[in-house]
């Protein structure tokens, strides 16, 4: 398989790039705005402009801005296009003659454990849906949606990447700041909080409200931190963020849809 990344030096696409090459799932054909560059001693075909690449690729990966589509006027008769882009819709994406596919990585590709959903267009077959799966794959597990409209509240959730335990982080940071804790402790403990014993959900996150629970009933000092934060509408604040998100994500199709006419 050959697969063309245009933005394969950026953080998404360089990740995917980087991943099918190191797995040896994919020949892989780069473009970028700044030409050939080192990959790391990695084997990669640069290709001379978008047709170029068009020409040298079976599946066609778009990560770029948002934004940047439309100058990209990219023209994929026959081809499976894979794109990066929030945002930017099925029937837009359609426009290049291809057959295309929408997915929502996150910045957990580099490290291989992106959460990536996605959803196909009009004319993807199931061996177009094999490939999606096989270079999804490259950069952590992946799931195909019923509809666009799910694409759009995933776009919000796992396609935040850490973006949400960073704000946590930020705010338990700036509170052990308050009471003196030298900067260096904060960070570990802040680190062992956020990302360590966040390991005890893996494989069981649907568990996560009977853990609460949990915690709630030993009525001791975290009980105490818990009731408060709800309190204070903590669950209420993540639902508003990740519908002002989705909104946003949505706003964002609609305006590309209506700039391609």
């Amino acid at each position: 398989m050959r697969v063309g990344i245009i933005g394969g030096t950026g953080w998404l696409g360089g990740a995917l790039g980087r991943s099918l090459v190191d797995k040896k799932l994919a020949e892989v054909i780069l473009l970028n705005r700044r030409g050939p560059q080192d990959y790391g001693g990695r084997a990669v075909v640069w290709a001379n402009d978008l047709a170029d690449l068009v020409a040298q690729s079976d599946v066609i990966v778009v990560s770029v801005r948002p934004e940047d589509w439309a100058g990209l006027q990219l023209q994929a008769p026959g081809k499976l296009v894979i794109s990066f882009m929030a945002g930017v819709g099925l029937s837009t994406l359609a426009q290049c003659g291809g057959r295309v596919l929408r997915a929502m990585p996150n910045a957990s590709a580099e490290i291989g454990a992106s959460y990536s959903p996605w959803v196909a267009g009009a004319g993807v077959t199931a061996e177009d849906r094999a490939a999606a799966a096989r270079v999804l794959g490259a950069i952590g597990s992946q799931e195909e949606l019923p509809e666009e409209a799910q694409l759009e509240v995933m776009t919000a959730l796992s396609g935040s990447g850490p973006a949400y335990p960073a704000l946590l982080a930020q705010a338990m940071l700036a509170f052990l700041a308050e009471r003196g804790v030298a900067p260096d402790v904060a960070a570990r403990a802040v680190e062992a909080t956020v990302c360590a014993s966040a390991r005890l959900l893996e494989g069981k996150v649907a568990e996560a409200p009977a853990l609460v629970q949990t915690f709630i009933d030993y009525r001791g000092t975290t009980c105490a931190g818990l009731e408060t934060a709800e309190a204070k509408g903590f669950s209420a604040a993540v639902a508003a963020a990740l519908s002002a998100a989705t909104d946003k994500a949505l706003a964002m199709r609609q305006a590309n849809a209506q700039a391609a006419g």
